[in-house]
């Protein structure tokens, strides 16, 4: 008697939702066919568009399983059952995991965004938050620097990418500027021919912007010339070593008067 009734009851259930049961299947069946290709368009065009391959799956990570939550909450509304509780649920756990994780999605979001606009890449010199030098790697919540005294530096995407970032490498060369400081006695045109030389005997220097020598100031007690000359960026601070080196040996052997200390 009993299964009788329970056999009425699913008869009369089937009758009255059996379409929407229907509905419900094609339409989850429709919907995981749909994100399957949606993953393979997706992953196609970020291929196509040279996405970071550190970024991809984080990226597929992301949208496949709110696609999945999606198609489960549109196929739970179609076979009728309030969608009320789900909905509260998912709003005060996002709310939660948003303020608990705010800095940590900064990071990700700043990552994701360094690998998509590349304001600069691996092997770079740059200057950020205070800090300059080689970007080691780029990973998707912090970057990593290594300076010329070879300490590692860490830098939170988040920080890093809402900041001013120098990137010293972006154009391929790096002008180096100094200034070197002359008696009123000396010679200015023997001085600049001495630099010029200097200049040309050392190594690492492009041709092409050409360097500038030039006075560029009176003080009290001496005068001051300008050297402007253009190099790589990685040749920086040996060729800065190396020039001023030369500069000052070549102008103390020739006899151009220095200023007096005091």
């Amino acid at each position: 008697m009993n299964t009788a009734k329970l056999y009425d009851q699913v008869y009369i259930w089937l009758i009255s939702s059996g379409l929407r049961v229907v509905a419900g299947i094609v339409i989850f069946f429709v919907g995981i066919w749909l994100i399957r290709i949606i993953r393979r368009r997706l992953r196609k065009r970020m291929s196509t568009r040279k996405v970071s391959s550190a970024v991809q799956p984080f990226i597929l990570s992301l949208v496949i399983p709110a696609l999945y939550v999606l198609l489960v909450l549109i196929v739970i509304d179609t076979l009728g059952f309030q969608l009320t509780i789900f909905t509260t649920i998912i709003g005060a756990f996002s709310v939660a995991a948003g303020l608990a994780l705010s800095g940590t999605f900064q990071n990700f979001a700043g990552g994701v965004l360094i690998l998509l606009l590349k304001p600069f890449e691996i092997d770079d010199s740059i200057i950020a938050q205070g800090q300059e030098g080689k970007v080691t790697a780029i990973l998707i919540f912090y970057t990593v620097l290594l300076t010329v005294d070879n300490r590692t530096i860490i830098i939170p995407n988040g920080k890093l990418f809402n900041e001013v970032i120098v990137n010293l490498s972006r154009e391929g060369k790096r002008r180096l500027d100094f200034e070197v400081r002359l008696a009123y006695a000396a010679d200015i045109d023997k001085a600049k021919q001495i630099i010029n030389n200097s200049i040309k005997a050392t190594a690492d220097i492009l041709k092409d912007p050409p360097v500038r020598v030039g006075l560029i100031g009176l003080e009290i007690d001496s005068i001051r010339f300008t050297i402007n000359v253009w190099i790589a960026p990685a040749n920086y601070l040996n060729v800065k070593i190396a020039l001023m080196e030369k500069i000052i040996k070549d102008l103390g052997a020739a006899g151009v008067a220095f200023p007096k200390a005091g």
